[in-house]
């Protein structure tokens, strides 16, 4: 009996050190409160009305989402083709290419984004104003994430199928369009959303790189955290909850939707 009860205790306990924090958030974000534990008046929705009226708050969401996609686009593309280049590679080629993938996984933001600082902006003299350091920035942080992604689909994947279509008159550009990458649209579309997902949160590397007038909302957030605009930072919650609806949505439709269409076609 104890055996079963305490790995359900544990889940417990660690979904609720995760969530709980956020569903008190999520609540405060309706009240009135000036800060998280603080006395509650009384529900309301100016937190909301505050996020979506705010002139500044609204360009900034609109940035961080828009540099989070075109970095997730660029990453996606090269993270796939590095994986799929890698896979049909020599071992000694692949040892290489995987190990310098793993370097971007394991070392810290914060160093990744002051090497990138040094190498784009000192020594190559790119400017920040030109959002091109931000964005390769972004996208050396998402690319190895993707290829991880990819990876194991494409050891799942029949490795036949690529020569039959070659033995069927296919180009290898037809085998691999045709053959090759629709089998892993899965690990791609994973690769794509984690790549989104990585982009949104980062702020080491963004800090480093991004143009001084620019803003996204992990820099935003802790800009406003040491100021003294109480109607920012409780309009942050209300973003805060916003994104974790969002995310929640996401997950549910990616999980719900595939195995509706697998009990469709049986």
């Amino acid at each position: 009996m104890i055996k079963k009860i305490l790995p359900l205790l544990w889940l417990w306990l660690v979904l609720a050190f995760i969530y709980v924090p956020i569903l008190i958030l999520a609540f405060y974000s309706f009240t009135d409160a000036t800060m998280v534990g603080g006395s509650v008046g009384s529900l309301s929705f100016d937190n909301y009305l505050n996020l979506f009226g705010n002139e500044d708050l609204r360009n900034m969401i609109f940035g961080t989402v828009a540099l989070a996609v075109a970095s997730a686009i660029i990453s996606t593309i090269l993270g796939t083709l590095g994986a799929i280049g890698a896979f049909y590679s020599k071992r000694i080629p692949k040892t290489i290419i995987n190990g310098a993938n793993q370097i971007p996984v394991v070392n810290a933001d914060v160093v990744t984004g002051f090497s990138l600082c040094v190498l784009l902006i000192v020594f190559l003299g790119l400017d920040k104003d030109t959002y091109i350091p931000l964005i390769i920035g972004h996208v050396t942080l998402c690319t190895p994430f993707v290829y991880l992604s990819i990876l194991p689909k494409l050891k799942q994947m029949d490795n036949n199928l690529y020569e039959a279509a070659l033995d069927l008159g296919a180009t290898p550009t037809q085998a691999l369009f045709k053959v090759v990458i629709p089998q892993l649209l899965s690990g791609i579309l994973s690769g794509f959303m984690l790549a989104v997902t990585l982009s949104l949160d980062d702020y080491f590397i963004t800090t480093y790189t991004k143009p001084s007038t620019f803003d996204t909302i992990s820099t935003y957030v802790v800009n406003a955290t040491k100021g003294s605009q109480t109607e920012v930072k409780t309009a942050l919650w209300a973003l805060s909850t916003v994104i974790f609806v969002i995310v929640i949505l996401v997950v549910v439709a990616m999980n719900v939707i595939p195995s509706k269409r697998k009990e469709a076609n049986q």
